[in-house]
């Protein structure tokens, strides 16, 4: 049994991460959030020490060292933009991490917790679930066992509904966040290159505020993609059908499902982390790569094989912020 801390206890994340810690079998000691609603906690841990002042959290932490009860893994389930200084945190102080997506925000950023993982002698892991979703690992291998010269047209759509609450919160803020691209793209990303592999070219058609629409040229794939939180961008159909979530992958014509299965990936990635198989922070490179890219792109408008939702009319920010450009 592996003791952990949890940074993050409130956010959305921390019940899968929550969850997956009791179903390894493992104790969950500390946490800390600066938010208090995490009754959450009872469900499996309700001896866990809490705390909404870092600096006590860390005290507690460093009082356990050479007890029974000291931490030897960290996970955190914090927002972006907070994730390299509490990688550091945790590496630094003795502790292997477990960290949601997207590990960080910049490439430099990546490159520089892989020099502490280095000095410390500590490992970072990432949750890059999708790449243990059963579906995608076989088309996965499918590919890798088809004909080594055909390039795949792929179509991407993921159009997932945020009201306005989303435009004051820090995932609105694209210095936080990473913008649309990173905050709700980068694990597709992440599985479009671990299947076709690397990116020959990325170029931007369309992206503002709650969309980005693009092409990525990857060494076996011509992928369109088109991203969203706004529900005036989902289609006909997933109107009709009142969705608030559309989420499609279109492979050559033919429709590739795998919207069912996400339940036990947390758990999953635990398992393999905790057995010395998990995705270290490096595995996260290139696609933090791809969305640092797209962020930092002049869009070219709607020219060349672009995705059919580029065309949806820009919206006006909620709170008459710029429409068009990060």
């Amino acid at each position: 049994m592996a003791n952990f801390a949890l940074i993050g206890a409130a956010g959305y994340i921390a019940p899968r991460h929550i969850k997956a810690i009791a179903d390894t079998g493992n104790n969950l000691v500390a946490a800390y959030d600066r938010f208090d609603s995490v009754g959450r906690l009872d469900s499996s841990f309700p001896e866990c020490s809490f705390f909404t002042e870092q600096e006590q959290f860390e005290r507690f932490v460093e009082k356990l060292k050479g007890t029974k009860d000291e931490i030897q893994w960290l996970s955190i389930c914090t927002p972006n933009y907070t994730h390299d200084p509490f990688i550091r945190y945790g590496l630094r102080n003795g502790m292997n991490v477990i960290c949601e997506k997207p590990i960080v925000i910049h490439s430099q950023s990546l490159e520089d917790l892989i020099k502490v993982e280095e000095e410390t002698g500590h490992q970072a892991y990432n949750i890059l679930q999708l790449r243990l979703h059963d579906k995608i690992a076989a088309l996965k291998e499918k590919i890798e066992n088809g004909p080594k010269d055909k390039k795949y047209n792929i179509d991407l759509t993921y159009i997932t509904s945020r009201g306005k609450w989303y435009y004051t919160s820090w995932k609105g803020n694209n210095h936080k966040s990473g913008g649309v691209a990173t905050n709700i793209g980068v694990h597709f990303y992440d599985m479009l290159q671990w299947i076709f592999g690397p990116v020959k070219e990325n170029i931007v058609n369309v992206m503002s505020f709650d969309r980005v629409a693009g092409v990525l040229e990857l060494e076996r794939a011509h992928v369109k993609y088109f991203l969203s939180i706004n529900a005036d961008c989902l289609p006909e159909n997933a109107v009709q059908g009142e969705k608030k979530t559309y989420r499609t992958l279109n492979i050559d014509g033919e429709e590739f499902e795998f919207s069912q299965g996400f339940t036990e990936l947390h758990t999953k990635s635990y398992q393999k982390i905790l057995a010395g198989e998990g995705f270290r922070i490096s595995e996260a490179r290139n696609c933090i790569k791809i969305v640092e890219d797209i962020r930092n792109c002049t869009p070219v408008g709607l020219v060349g094989d672009y995705h059919p939702l580029a065309e949806r009319p820009l919206s006006k920010h909620p709170f008459g912020w710029d429409d068009v450009k990060y």
